[in-house]
């Protein structure tokens, strides 16, 4: 996301809530979004793991 709009992205999502959830609520609804852009933005710079090294790290079968 970019910097200038992170306040105007907090309003929307504030606005999203219902009009009883807790603080809580709100900052699990931060933090999903936190992370969902981390990750985009790790993908974007190549950051990734394969299905193959995660299924090996974990001794999965193929």
């Amino acid at each position: 996301m970019d910097r200038l709009n992170i306040k105007e992205e907090a309003r929307k999502l504030v606005e999203k809530l219902p009009e009883n959830c807790t603080w809580d609520d709100l900052m699990y609804e931060i933090y999903v979004r936190q992370v969902i852009e981390s990750g985009l933005a790790d993908s974007d710079a190549g950051r990734v793991t394969s299905v193959q090294e995660v299924r090996a790290k974990f001794g999965l079968p193929e």
